[in-house]
């Protein structure tokens, strides 16, 4: 007979998420996960597996929030640059709220396991074709409806986009001027126009 939890699991999966998202995967030592969740080694083990997968369950719940953000943006946007300035209005609101400088646990990932860990990988990959499949639609949707410009393919102003983001959300870990951010944003945006 399989064994009842007795814990609430997406508490202990948002602590686990407090610890990997401020140490990273390789400085998170199971002693690290038991003092933040409450449960033992072996209940760790017996519920999530190994460091590993509990690792990769973290990543994909932080994620979904994400994509749940992003999905209530891009209901209130009524152009394609409309969506793609407010997508990156949300990550800099995420950014300024982020005091402590942690980053994007993703992106922090990346940069950390990448082409280390193929099942990490694997999620990275995923997780930014999902990201540049949105972008190519949401520039496509903007080229279609004249708030984007056609010098470039939808394709490569995805990549543009995504690699802007992505380095918006490392420069943030050490700039958190909000000013300074915001140029930033409107600079990768604005060569959409």
């Amino acid at each position: 007979m399989p064994k009842v939890e007795t814990f609430n699991r997406d508490q202990v999966i948002q602590n686990a998420i407090d610890v990997f998202h401020d140490k990273g995967f390789n400085a998170t030592s199971m002693q690290d996960l038991v003092d933040a969740t409450g449960l033992n080694r072996s209940s760790i083990y017996n519920s999530f597996g190994s460091k590993l997968d509990l690792f990769l369950e973290c990543l994909n719940v932080y994620q979904y929030k994400y994509q749940q953000d992003t999905s209530e943006v891009l209901l209130h946007s009524n152009t394609g640059f409309d969506a793609i300035k407010n997508m990156f209005l949300m990550y800099l609101t995420a950014i300024v709220k982020d005091k402590d400088g942690k980053g994007c646990m993703i992106t922090n990932s990346k940069s950390e396991m990448a082409n280390h860990c193929d099942r990490i990988t694997g999620f990275l990959k995923t997780n930014q074709k999902q990201t540049l499949d949105l972008l190519t639609q949401l520039v496509d949707k903007g080229q279609k409806d004249g708030s984007i410009n056609s010098k470039q393919t939808s394709e490569n102003y995805a990549l543009f986009l995504f690699s802007n983001l992505q380095g918006i959300r490392m420069t943030s870990i050490l700039e958190n001027d909000k000013s300074k951010l915001e140029t930033l944003v409107n600079t990768s945006i604005d060569i959409l126009t």
